[in-house]
């Protein structure tokens, strides 16, 4: 049975898992490396199977993807995209083999191997041929309509050559920056004095989910295509065979980096093969994609709820290089939290330059002891996000020996208040709410897209509206007048009505969108949808104590303590009542909680025809109750639709509840089991 402290460990991993798949999905701007994040996710699947009574269907562990912005169209999937296990070493990769083989009762397959690109996932829809739809992977279930920007790319046709095309066909890639591309296009960006991108996975997913099709027009992005979707009138047995199929129609795919092989000896030899040649390709890549080649294998194998069980994709470690370490400096974010970084002698370290890198917080700097001087060895950690590994120690020079191990400033930098490190804590943050750094971040956040949505109030601007002292917090953007920007370098006219419509505009977004823009910590886009979906609206949720909070599904005492401490602040409390004098909606159109199946535990098995499993689960929290994956004597009930599994068996054995489809329907409205 799983302590106190185990629960709070899994609840506080899904909280910054959460996070980061929302940064990294949405916002396409990751703050761990991709290594980090898979040590996080494995670290709680590894919890959720040895104390089976912590896992939820709710958690990351069992969803793929995050959930889509909502500045494109939402389209759900005709069949879901999945998202892929991992394995880091040939044990992982064998193992996952025998699983294989077990699940064929013994029957050795032929497996596909292909280069993991690191880009962006897309699914093409061709119906009778023409290009009738592209959708990004979403959380899997539901992404966005990005058809217009994707017509603009020049390697995708809007017909397929095939003389009689499928009604029907749904094919899978990736969109990606190519790498010589990438990097002259931020040689002219430093050039132009503007930011560099951090790398081509970034650069590739900005570009497509552009709201003007002509940006990406003007973007050199390309598409490789390498899996199945739905389809209607095409006949293949095999990946490779349709692979095969349609690259003859005209759709790009990796051919030449494509190979069909017997066994897992075959797959290693891959695997090691283009470790050895990894920046070959004209795109970046983190490793190797191995599947099942037979469809008829594949459909035995089956899928867990978030990844085939016919495929897996194995990771190649970062690609590490030695420089100049020559300062730690120190940033200050949105949330106060200071961040120490490196700064390097720039050198080309996974296929780009980089000449900052992350050292995360105080006790990872202590730990790795690296000092200004020091020779370091430095990675871009999943070929994303750039690291110091550690410093070479017998090139350590001996005035940087004696100078002592690097300590974290004890006033910030950049408005001079105290740094205080918050105990149990491994970060640090700046004490003054009204740190010039801190304010900047809090304003370019609260207008992001994933919060309040005011498009033209980027990073340039923000620095703009705090220099000239237009604004003290982010309710001033809305007093904003037309003469404050016209005073501002490069604002024109147009700009200037375009910037004072969409701050408008930004009043009506949902409380959920406010929630993530009012930079509450732990509080993103999941948490704000469950929060306004129980309480409604602001008063509701302000009027909450701890314990009321703690009680929402997914929330938990730890996001309930963060929220709570936010609102007790007085400061907080009056910049609320600000943003409700300017007309900042306070509500949400997300429907309140009922209370039919309040304090019940459902388990759903099986497929129901009035419900996706999603929109089962979702009626099931809508009416109060909630939802597990496994039976036991605490259920309430359990839902059995059409092929259930064990489940359905279990509840038997120990005599819980059991209802159909009609039956969970009546359940919902009234709370009542039949008779």
């Amino acid at each position: 049975m799983a302590d106190e402290q185990l629960r709070r460990r899994v609840e506080a991993l899904r909280v910054e898992i959460n996070q980061h798949r929302y940064r990294y999905y949405v916002l396409s701007d990751p703050s761990v490396s991709d290594a980090e994040f898979d040590a996080l996710m494995r670290e709680l699947q590894e919890l959720e199977a040895r104390h089976s009574e912590l896992d939820d269907p709710a958690s990351p562990t069992h969803q793929v993807g995050a959930p889509p912005s909502r500045a494109f169209a939402e389209v759900a999937h005709r069949q879901r995209m999945l998202s892929l296990d991992n394995a880091f070493a040939r044990e992982e990769l064998e193992a996952w083999g025998q699983r294989v083989v077990r699940g064929l009762d013994g029957t050795v397959p032929r497996f596909t191997c292909e280069l993991k690109i690191d880009g962006v996932a897309i699914s093409l829809t061709y119906e009778s041929g023409h290009l009738a739809q592209a959708i990004t992977r979403g959380d899997g279930r539901v992404g966005e309509d990005v058809t217009q920007n994707v017509r603009t790319i020049r390697n995708i046709p809007a017909w397929l050559e095939m003389a009689s095309p499928p009604a029907l066909l749904e094919v899978r890639g990736e969109v990606y920056y190519p790498v010589k591309a990438f990097e002259q296009m931020n040689d002219a960006r430093e050039e132009a004095g503007q930011p560099r991108f951090a790398n081509p996975r970034n650069a590739a997913s900005g570009a497509l989910r552009q709201k003007d099709p002509a940006i990406t027009a003007s973007r050199p992005l390309q598409v490789l295509c390498h899996g199945m979707g739905a389809v209607d009138g095409l006949q293949v047995r095999a990946h490779s065979e349709f692979l095969h199929r349609i690259r003859e129609a005209g759709l790009p795919t990796a051919a030449d980096q494509t190979e069909t092989v017997d066994d897992l000896d075959g797959v290693w030899a891959f695997i090691e093969r283009w470790r050895a040649g990894r920046h070959d390709p004209a795109y970046e890549i983190d490793g190797v994609v191995v599947k099942v080649d037979d469809f008829g294998h594949q459909r035995r194998l089956g899928a867990t709820s978030s990844a085939p069980r016919w495929a897996i994709a194995f990771k190649y470690p970062p690609e590490e290089r030695e420089t100049l370490l020559r300062d730690i400096q120190v940033n200050v974010g949105r949330t106060g939290r200071v961040t120490p970084f490196a700064v390097l002698e720039p050198v080309l370290v996974a296929g780009s330059t980089i000449s900052l890198a992350t050292l995360h917080n105080e006790d990872q700097a202590r730990m790795k002891d690296v000092r200004p001087g020091d020779t370091v060895i430095v990675r871009k950690a999943g070929d994303v996000i750039p690291e110091v590994v550690g410093y070479v120690a017998a090139k350590r020079p001996p005035e940087v020996e004696q100078a002592g191990p690097w300590r974290m400033p004890t006033v910030c930098p950049f408005c001079g208040s105290a740094i205080h490190r918050l105990a149990g804590e491994a970060a640090s943050y700046c004490t003054n709410i009204d740190c010039p750094n801190r304010l900047f971040g809090t304003l370019e956040h609260f207008a992001g897209r994933g919060a309040m949505d005011i498009e033209g109030l980027g990073e340039k601007t923000a620095w703009l509206l705090l220099d000239k002292g237009l604004v003290g917090d982010v309710a001033d953007i809305y007093r904003l007048g037309a003469d404050d920007l016209l005073a501002l370098e490069g604002f024109g006219e147009i700009s200037v009505r375009n910037l004072l419509d969409a701050i408008e505009q930004s009043k009506s977004q949902p409380l959920e969108r406010l929630l993530v823009g009012l930079n509450i910590r732990h509080v993103g886009p999941t948490v704000a949808r469950l929060l306004a979906r129980h309480f409604g609206d602001m008063a509701g949720l302000r009027a909450a104590d701890e314990e009321t909070i703690a009680a929402v599904n997914g929330v938990g005492p730890i996001i309930a303590a963060a929220i709570r401490q936010f609102f007790d602040n007085e400061r907080n409390a009056a910049l609320i009542d600000k943003l409700a004098a300017v007309g900042v909606r306070m509500d949400t159109d997300v429907s309140h909680k009922g209370t039919a199946l309040e304090g019940w535990t459902v388990v759903l098995t099986g497929g129901l025809e009035g419900f996706t499993r999603d929109e089962a689960k979702q009626a099931v929290e809508d009416a109060g109750g909630k939802v597990t994956s496994s039976v036991s004597k605490k259920t309430s009930v359990v839902v059995v639709g059409s092929d259930p599994g064990t489940k359905a068996v279990r509840a038997e054995e120990l005599g819980v509840a059991t209802v159909d489809e009609a039956a969970f329907v009546h359940l919902l409205d009234t709370g009542e089991l039949p008779a």
